[in-house]
């Protein structure tokens, strides 16, 4: 008995360091794949100057890419391509390709498309993160807000999308990615327009992930809680339960974790990422499981913040 009390003893430390071992291996082998994922590939980033398009612009274009860089300001874009420019040797990485490109105006999206297609003559990876937000009661927000957010987060991303894609059938392979709120899974107070353009979106990319399969392209959704401006925040957390599940801390996600979980979707065509901690979990299983309970938890909310702003 003593003899298989000292072997146990033994034997359960070697396993455990040698399946972290096995675990760290694997991640270092995992990761490697996945910063040459995207080398020589034609990339598209529809909001190339926000933080996490920066992030994503930096890291495919060390990664080898030919990238098509996109966003609402010029003078911007051409910052952006020269930082990346004098962060690497022009002998080995392809110069960024620039392309305004406003959501919110609508008829320009033909002469967009058109002009991201003479980039390179084909694309092989679009990454959707453009977003529109706005938090306000729904009998405060105008129609033409309401217009400007579906705009930004659906009726840009469809047509863009719908644009591309004759271009990656024709060739039979593509990888389109969209990066989305978890509120296109799950509504929040005082979201009312923002989640349902969320929500649109997100239907609109789970239904074409069917349509275009068989074309050998890949979709897929990324949901995040909110990317925060940087590594870390210093704004203050809501003390309620309600809150942590929209409150930008501690709950964010900072834009490199998010491109990292970018690139690797891109390498594992994973159909659907969900980047959230254990509290949007839950509430996403109880939306689905026992919908009252939330609903209850969403007016005791709202009831809470409500008292709160009268004391």
């Amino acid at each position: 008995m003593g003899s298989v009390w000292t072997t146990t003893v033994l034997l359960v430390p070697c396993v455990i360091v040698l399946t972290a071992g096995f675990f760290y291996l694997y991640s270092f082998i995992m990761g490697l794949l996945s910063a040459t994922s995207v080398r020589n590939k034609v990339v598209v980033v529809t909001d190339a100057l926000s933080g996490l398009g920066k992030e994503c612009a930096g890291v495919f274009h060390r990664g080898g890419a030919r990238l098509i860089l996109c966003g609402k300001s010029w003078e911007e874009l051409e910052e952006l391509a020269d930082d990346l420019a004098n962060a690497s040797d022009p002998t080995l990485m392809f110069p960024s390709k620039l392309v305004l490109l406003d959501f919110g105006d609508m008829d320009s999206m033909p002469d967009v498309i058109s002009e991201i297609l003479e980039c390179y003559g084909c694309l092989d990876v679009v990454i959707f993160n453009s977003s529109m937000k706005i938090k306000a009661p729904a009998q405060s927000v105008s129609l033409e807000m309401d217009k400007l957010l579906m705009d930004n987060n659906y009726f840009g991303p469809a047509t863009l999308a719908k644009g591309l894609l004759p271009s990656m059938i024709s060739r039979r392979t593509g990888h389109l990615l969209l990066v989305n709120s978890i509120q296109g899974k799950i509504a929040v107070p005082f979201r009312t327009s923002y989640a349902a353009s969320k929500h649109a979106v997100q239907a609109f990319f789970d239904c074409l992930r069917a349509e275009v399969e068989e074309f050998g392209i890949s979709v897929s959704t990324i949901n995040h809680t909110f990317i925060s401006r940087s590594a870390s925040s210093d704004s203050e957390a809501s003390k309620s339960i309600w809150s942590l599940l929209y409150t930008k801390k501690p709950l964010g996600v900072s834009p490199d974790e998010a491109a990292t979980e970018i690139v690797k979707t891109l390498s594992s065509k994973r159909k659907e990422v969900l980047i959230a901690p254990s509290l949007p979990k839950v509430a996403l299983f109880t939306r689905c499981f026992f919908p009252d309970a939330l609903f209850a938890v969403m007016a005791a909310g709202v009831k809470s913040a409500a008292a709160a702003e009268n004391m």
